[in-house]
């Protein structure tokens, strides 16, 4: 599994999802689409990267991650 294209991926959902005026929303918009739309290995990879202090994820994105592995 490539974290790279993870990255890439996980940011788009994010830029996706930064437009959303209440910050709330935006965390639950991305960790919900990650939680529908990838598959656990994807998932896993992406909690490891950001639980190994990966720093290239935007905030949102981060902050949604960090909730998935909190309830993983």
């Amino acid at each position: 599994m490539d974290i790279h294209n993870l990255i890439k991926m996980a940011n788009n959902i994010g830029a996706f999802f930064k437009s959303e005026p209440d910050r709330e929303l935006a965390i639950q918009g991305v960790e919900q689409h990650i939680r529908n739309s990838w598959e656990p290995r994807m998932r896993k990879a992406i909690v490891e990267y950001v639980q190994q202090g990966g720093t290239e994820l935007m905030d949102i994105v981060s902050e949604a991650v960090l909730h998935i592995a909190k309830q993983s």
